[in-house]
């Protein structure tokens, strides 16, 4: 598929458009993508159906955000680069600014009362949140046993063995692929369509290179100028890394990074993770800005600067190293598409990935449960066993918003709005 000439918005058109989808563009990636098929399809003749429904096929193959690479792509096919850019920045920059205000609150009055109660409530419905997205994702992805095995083999090795999550993104594709190639009915030889496009053009060359010094000359000045911190440089390589391996969104990759900024580097810890979603949820953009919190928080902690200063600047790396890579995916994949969705091994392997995620997202799920509803180390006996003490409170707040997401399909919004005033409720009157 090549860019698509046949309808042309003005730029000014298109900042007004992608701007507004920038700063309305609330409620996780389902909601994001219903309203840029409003505004793009629906509203206005800017993209036919098949074409809209096209460009997010592929977006969803891509590892990092999938409506703001959807966005990135209809931007693309309208004004060719510059397009592209335009309107994934204006899907990003507007959360962008809500996060780091929000991040530099928490940092400086996260202890007080109603602030407390606040991400108290957040906390427990984003637990509810987690388990509605598992059963979305779960519904669309395990339609067979070699599917729900993959899951349960991923749930295993990052619950139980404690294994990276990019060797089980690696791990799993690799099983797919292999699947693919050993089942009796696949062909030996897949044919490629050559008719719209071939093998790494010069065009596609160049794009790389482009691109590719954009996303890697920053990340070795970090590295290797004197002065710069070394947090900014373990920050730029970790965000980096997370770029390539989150398939299946911000809830999967959450358990990396989890793992990562917690145990390992120590910028955050496993209630500051959960606020960081928590207010994540509240913002406009792609709901894996939560990674410019990670990077605020630890460039605050962690880089010897001003607490301020110093998490304006993380935040900063982690943005520009966590959408980098979506725009490089994006201008060499796109005019490539069809070929990309002919190589049947290709498909096995990420239908295997998402299987695996999968596993992924049901570990987070325990991993928030056990810090929202187990927050307290006092124990009780209860005859011959020793348990933790649940904590009621968040238990009830987390029942609530589950049964609002999944048995009413309340509004995101609402379901927030109520548990931080439960929260809030708690904190001053408990």
């Amino acid at each position: 598929m090549r860019e698509d000439k046949s309808f042309r918005p003005s730029y000014g058109e298109m900042f007004r458009v992608f701007g507004r989808i920038g700063l309305l563009s609330f409620g996780g990636p389902a909601g994001q993508i219903a309203l840029m098929h409003r505004e793009l399809v629906e509203i206005r003749p800017w993209l036919d159906e098949p074409r809209f429904l096209h460009a997010l096929n592929f977006c969803m193959l891509l590892p990092g955000p999938e409506a703001m690479q959807l966005a990135t792509y209809s931007g693309w096919l309208m004004r060719g680069v510059k397009g592209g850019l335009l309107a994934g920045l204006l899907f990003v920059i507007p959360g962008f600014a809500v996060i780091m205000v929000l991040s530099a609150l928490y940092l400086r009055h996260g202890d007080l009362p109603v602030v407390a109660g606040i991400l108290f409530g957040l906390k427990a419905a984003v637990l509810a949140i987690v388990v509605e997205a598992l059963a979305k994702v779960s519904s669309r992805a395990l339609k067979s046993r070699f599917a729900w095995a993959l899951a349960i083999l991923a749930f295993i090795a990052i619950a139980f063995l404690k294994l990276p999550f990019p060797l089980i993104v690696l791990g799993a594709g690799v099983i797919g692929i292999g699947r693919s190639a050993l089942r009796r009915d696949a062909p030996s030889v897949v044919a490629l369509d050559q008719g719209d496009s071939s093998p790494l053009t010069g065009q596609t060359l160049r794009t790389l290179l482009a691109w590719g010094v954009i996303w890697l000359v920053p990340l070795a000045l970090l590295s290797y100028l004197p002065g710069v911190p070394e947090a900014f440089a373990v920050m730029g390589l970790f965000f980096s890394k997370a770029a390539i391996v989150t398939f299946g969104g911000a809830y999967a990759v959450l358990a990396y990074v989890g793992q990562q900024a917690v145990e390992v580097h120590g910028w955050l810890m496993p209630g500051d993770m959960l606020a960081g979603l928590g207010l994540a949820e509240t913002t406009p953009g792609p709901l894996i800005l939560v990674l410019v919190f990670v990077g605020f928080l630890g460039g605050a902690r962690e880089a010897g600067l001003e607490p301020l200063v110093g998490g304006f600047l993380g935040g900063s790396v982690a943005l520009f190293f966590t959408f980098v890579p979506c725009f490089l995916w994006i201008f060499i994949g796109a005019p490539h598409i069809e070929r990309l969705r002919s190589v049947q091994w290709l498909s096995a392997g990420l239908s295997a990935i998402t299987a695996a995620v999968v596993g992924v997202i049901a570990n987070l799920a325990v991993w928030f449960a056990l810090h929202v509803l187990f927050g307290s180390v006092a124990e009780t006996d209860l005859g011959p066993l020793v348990l933790p003490i649940v904590d009621l409170a968040a238990l009830a707040i987390a029942l609530g918003a589950g049964v609002a997401l999944l048995r009413f399909h309340a509004n995101l919004f609402v379901v927030l709005g109520g548990a931080t005033l439960a929260g809030v409720a708690v904190t001053l009157l408990v």
